[in-house]
């Protein structure tokens, strides 16, 4: 995610997903779909690796502690001085014959998965086996020349209780914490879908197959009126099949999120009124919502937005490419989007693939798409490919003004490379407010065109 020229590149590619409802026509509660379950911003289980993660500290600190009282001790005994036993552990380090590098490391340990599962929320692995690897490559060549061992049996307790214990969180995080998660997010979306599939039909059922190649001057006539062209294509081979159940899945997504705009969380809004919001989703992470109110009927932003995506590079200055790869039926299309360089040329152009279904029902039109592999485009060294989650495009009608509509754009995306995801989270509510720039440029000039053509008929 980053300035729309990264994922407006993708308008098509990432903005495969789309969906709009408006304030004005906002849907009734009944439809609205609850949460199964409000979620917990952390896991049980994951609390409980925060916790050993701590326990490690603390008792790498009482046994480093102990080592330093029992040779205070040792000394008392022996009539020799004790009192400097701290200061020979830190301010005169020895590698060979001091225990502070150890209790040191335990710190380490417990600042990086802290901040890395407690803070970040991280779902890797890669955080744990940094601090495991430090701690055995460590540890390994402490006890082989340390003089420790050969003063007393002690001597070999703090590096194997180090080691044992930074073992111990690598098992626990990978094979408890991690994959219990994945369960869990995987029982949520199940619980998710069964709730979409209980509640009554957000919009009404399509009107046609056909209108997915409907030219752009039917759009704005009568519903009926559908190009034969496209009527009786049908996906026939496996692909094919893969990419429309691909296209529906990214449209039940959009459904999904639309149907949740009451958890919707601000994040900014801009001088036009247009505002953006964020939604977690399970699998797919942080997703963004554009939400603008349009004055123009509904049938111009369908014509521009979703209808003819290839044709977006001539207004869209953040989109250097876009080509249609394959029409697998009436509703699926494949398609290669390139998005231009952004933030002066700190984020490089992304090309991306996606699957977009189309769908044009009675209050509204949706086009939602997510990433897929074709043939035709395989990654290159050229661009750096990005991957779009489910998204999508929603222009909906206003049922009291048919000369204004609601547009919402859904953007999931991961722009690859070496871009901190921060970074990228920041920069993107410009980047689909740049977008909604171009988006009213062009229907301004393409208004009095719109108009004589709607006279003529």
């Amino acid at each position: 995610m980053t300035k729309y020229g990264e994922f407006g590149g993708s308008l098509p590619a990432i903005a495969s997903l789309n969906a709009s409802y408006s304030t004005s026509l906002s849907i009734p509660s009944p439809y609205l779909i609850v949460p199964p379950a409000k979620r917990k911003a952390i896991s049980d289980v994951r609390r409980t690796f925060c916790l050993f993660v701590t326990f490690d500290l603390l008792f790498i600190s009482l046994l480093w502690i102990i080592e330093l009282n029992k040779w205070f001790l040792f000394c008392s005994l022996f009539f020799c001085d004790g009192n400097n036993s701290l200061e020979n552990e830190v301010v005169r380090y020895n590698f060979r014959s001091s225990f502070f590098d150890i209790f040191l490391l335990a710190v380490f340990r417990f600042l990086c998965l802290q901040l890395g599962y407690a803070a970040f929320r991280l779902k890797h692995w890669w955080v744990i086996a940094i601090t495991t690897l430090v701690t055995t490559v460590f540890l390994v060549p402490k006890v082989i020349k340390s003089d420790l061992l050969s003063q007393n049996a002690f001597g070999y307790v703090l590096p194997i209780t180090s080691f044992v214990v930074a073992w111990l969180e690598t098992w626990f995080l990978d094979f408890k914490v991690l994959t219990q998660e994945a369960e869990e997010e995987r029982a949520y979306l199940a619980a998710v879908n069964a709730a979409c599939e209980r509640a009554p039909m957000i919009y009404p059922r399509a009107v046609s197959d056909g209108q997915f190649y409907s030219p752009p001057e039917s759009v704005a006539g009568s519903e009926e009126d559908l190009d034969e062209e496209g009527l009786g294509r049908r996906a026939v081979t496996a692909q094919e099949k893969e990419y429309v159940r691909q296209g529906r899945e990214a449209m039940s997504v959009v459904e999904q999120i639309l149907a949740q705009e009451e958890n919707w969380k601000f994040e900014k809004n801009n001088d036009m009124g247009d505002s953006v919001y964020t939604l977690e989703i399970p699998f797919h992470g942080k997703t963004f919502i554009l939400k603008a109110f349009m004055q123009c009927p509904a049938e111009l932003v369908y014509q521009e937005v979703i209808l003819q995506p290839e044709k977006m590079v001539q207004w869209n200055r953040t989109v250097s490419a876009c080509q249609i790869l394959q029409r697998v039926d009436d509703n699926t299309l494949v398609s290669y989007d390139v998005s231009a360089g952004a933030a002066g040329g700190v984020v490089s152009a992304r090309d991306f693939v996606n699957v977009r279904r189309v769908e044009r029902k009675r209050d509204c039109y949706l086009s939602a798409g997510m990433a897929t592999d074709h043939d035709a485009k395989p990654p290159s060294g050229r661009y750096v490919r990005g991957e779009n989650g489910p998204g999508g495009f929603v222009v909906l009608k206003s049922s009291s003004n048919p000369s204004v509509c609601t547009f919402i754009w859904v953007l999931n995306t991961d722009l690859k490379g070496r871009l901190p995801r921060y970074l990228i989270h920041q920069s993107l509510a410009a980047t689909m407010f740049e977008f909604m720039s171009h988006l009213r440029q062009r229907i301004a000039e393409l208004r009095p065109a719109h108009r004589s053509h709607h006279h003529h008929c």
